[in-house]
C-alpha cells in the first residue's frame, strides 16, 4: 500500500512529526510513505484545505496513492473537501477508535485528523495509536464481526449512491480550472509533487490531465 501524506497550510509545521509517527507505524508492516507536503509554514506552494480535497483525489484516482493521510485544525474542512470527490470516501478521525470503527465499518481511503485539537504532550503518540488501529487489520471487515454482512452491504450500496451522485473527475477538474484557476494549479504545485506524481501515477488520462491542469 502507497500513502500519501497531506498538509494544508495551518498545520503545515506539524508534518515532520505527522510523517515520523506514520512512517513508524506503517513501514514495518511494508507499506510506503510519500509525503506531499506541505513541509513547513514558509513553504512556496501553500495549500488550503480545499486543495487538500483536489491534491487527494488526483492522487487517489490516478492509483498514484492507495490512502490518503491528511487533516487541518479541526479536521472537518478537510474531511468534507476529500469527501467533495469521486473516488475518495474520507472519515473524522481523532482517537484510535475512530481510525478502527472507520476502516473496519466504512472502509475509506482517507482520513481527516483535527492537528490543532488536543495535540499537546503525547500527541505524537496519539497519532501512533491512531495509524496503528487503522492499517492493523485489512479494511472492511466489520465491527462488531457479527455485523460485518451488513455493513459490507450498506458499503456496496454507499458506493453505488456516490457512482451516480458524482460527475467524472476530469470535468469537476476543468470546471473548477474554468472557476478558479489558480486553485487547482496551487493544489498541484507541490515542491515534490511532479516527482512522486510521475513516478506513482497509473493512469495516462488523468497525467495527462494533470499536465494540461498546470499548464
Amino acid at each position: 500500500m502507497r500513502i500519501a501524506l497531506i498538509n494544508e497550510n495551518s498545520q503545515a509545521a506539524k508534518n515532520s512529526i505527522i510523517e515520523a509517527s506514520l512512517r513508524k507505524v506503517v513501514e514495518p508492516m511494508g507499506f510506503e510513505v510519500v509525503n506531499y507536503g506541505m513541509y513547513s509554514a514558509d513553504d512556496a506552494a501553500q495549500l488550503t484545505y480545499v486543495q487538500n480535497g483536489i491534491l487527494a483525489a488526483v492522487l487517489l484516482n490516478s492509483g498514484a496513492a492507495d490512502y490518503v493521510i491528511t487533516g487541518c485544525g479541526t479536521g472537518e474542512g478537510a474531511m468534507l473537501a476529500l469527501n467533495s470527490f469521486p473516488g475518495v470516501i474520507c472519515g473524522h478521525v481523532a482517537t484510535p477508535l475512530d481510525a478502527y470503527t472507520f476502516a473496519q465499518i466504512n472502509d475509506g481511503n482517507a482520513i481527516s485528523i483535527p492537528f490543532a485539537l488536543g495535540f499537546g504532550w503525547g500527541g505524537d503518540l496519539n497519532l501512533q495509536y491512531i495509524f496503528e488501529k487503522l492499517f492493523c487489520e485489512p479494511s472492511g471487515g466489520g465491527y462488531p464481526k457479527e455485523r460485518a454482512v451488513p455493513e459490507q452491504r450498506n458499503k456496496k450500496i454507499l458506493d453505488g449512491v456516490r457512482a451516480i451522485a458524482f460527475r467524472p473527475l476530469a470535468d469537476i477538474l476543468k470546471d473548477l480550472k474554468a472557476q478558479d484557476p489558480d486553485l487547482v494549479k496551487g493544489a498541484l504545485a507541490g515542491e515534490h509533487f511532479d516527482e512522486y506524481f510521475a513516478r506513482d501515477c497509473k493512469d495516462e488520462a488523468i497525467a495527462a490531465l494533470v499536465k494540461e491542469l498546470k499548464g
